[in-house]
């Protein structure tokens, strides 16, 4: 719109009536072009530059109501405002309903010059708000698609980072089982296999993220059965032939998975170093979620724990236990009344102190 001189188009047959209309809106500034039909309108605004108009009813060929059909098919169509000399309430109800801007009455005297200023002046008042509120809202999608595509972008990317994280640390660990095979030290063998171990509990992590729709999150049931079929398949698989696992589908994020997948490993790999002098003998694992807490055992029905003469409650994999229960929050307890050993971590589904972030958010 010219808000400095705007252009009304005036479609009247009515000769007289135009030449007046032109005298008294040039003089509130407007600048005025008459169109004798219909057709002769559609004409004027297919060349541009209207920013209003002005539509009698009563025309030959093409009467107002359907001169205002054709013009609204117009992109960006001008704002209307219909006159007609009827009384009639229902040509005004019908051209309001059919999408013109104001409706009023006019007279062969041109009395209704000024309520025409009045009604144009709000039409492309009105026209102008809608259009700033068109072009918000098409700028609101925009960014909604462009932080869309960021997301997915991002997304791809996550997964992309997983995929290669995963496959780099599932490398390492295929070295490290293929290196404590070729071993003939016992001590080297061990040391291999547990480094091993932790190493599959990280990279089963990042396979999980990979392969999963929620980047956030791992489910624990499917982790740790296939982080316990990687512990099935290590140096020490010849007796994991009866470890099982017992599992919800609980889901976790991820840096609270890989401590649990950890603490599964250590407990694990010392109930079979330990716990069945002569062989093999049954493992259980067990979680499942209890009230806003989780609770995860590792049980074994050996010789039972003696700390003075047993070594799992002085080395490496006692001190790693300890270190991702910390992160957990966890508690760590033995289960005196297991015949065997039995040990039990409860600690909450998210970090107490990450709770209190996202509840203050």
């Amino acid at each position: 719109m010219n808000t400095a001189t705007p252009t009304l188009l005036y479609i009247d047959d009515d000769a007289a009536l135009a030449r007046l209309v032109d005298r008294g809106l040039t003089r509130q500034g407007f600048r005025v072009v008459h169109a004798a039909d219909g057709q002769q309108g559609l004409d004027r605004l297919a060349q541009g530059g209207i920013d209003v108009v002005a539509l009698d009813q009563y025309m030959p060929v093409l009467d107002g109501l359907e001169t205002l059909e054709q013009i609204l098919k117009i992109p960006d169509a001008p704002p209307v405002v219909f006159v007609t000399a009827s009384q009639d309430s229902a040509i005004a109800v019908t051209a309001l309903k059919a999408g013109a801007a104001d409706y009023l009455v006019k007279d062969a005297q041109g009395d209704f010059i000024p309520l025409l200023h009045v009604a144009v002046n709000g039409a492309m008042r009105q026209a102008q708000i809608q259009r700033a509120r068109d072009e918000a809202e098409a700028e609101v999608h925009a960014s909604r698609d462009r932080y869309a595509a960021l997301a997915a972008e991002r997304e791809v990317l996550l997964r992309e980072v997983n995929h290669r994280v995963g496959n780099s640390l599932q490398i390492i660990a295929s070295l490290l089982h293929l290196q404590a095979n070729s071993s003939t030290q016992d001590g080297v063998k061990e040391a291999l296999t547990n480094a091993m171990g932790r190493v599959a509990a990280v990279a089963q992590v990042h396979r999980r993220l990979y392969t999963s729709h929620d980047l956030k999150s791992v489910l624990l049931n499917q982790y740790l059965e296939a982080l316990l079929e990687d512990l099935r398949r290590s140096a020490e698989g010849n007796r994991m032939s009866r470890l099982t696992l017992k599992a919800e589908p609980i889901d976790i994020d991820p840096d609270r998975a890989v401590a649990i997948g950890i603490i599964v490993n250590e407990l694990v790999m010392n109930a079979v170093k330990y716990a069945y002098p002569d062989g093999a003998g049954p493992i259980h694992v067990d979680l499942k979620a209890q009230g806003d807490d989780l609770v995860l055992s590792i049980a074994d029905d050996g010789i039972g724990l003696d700390a003075k003469a047993d070594p799992r409650g002085t080395g490496m994999g006692q001190r790693i236990v300890s270190a991702m229960a910390s992160k957990l929050e966890a508690t760590v307890e033995r289960d005196p009344a297991h015949q065997g050993t039995r040990i039990v971590l409860q600690f909450r589904r998210a970090n107490a102190a990450k709770s209190a972030n996202v509840a203050a958010g």
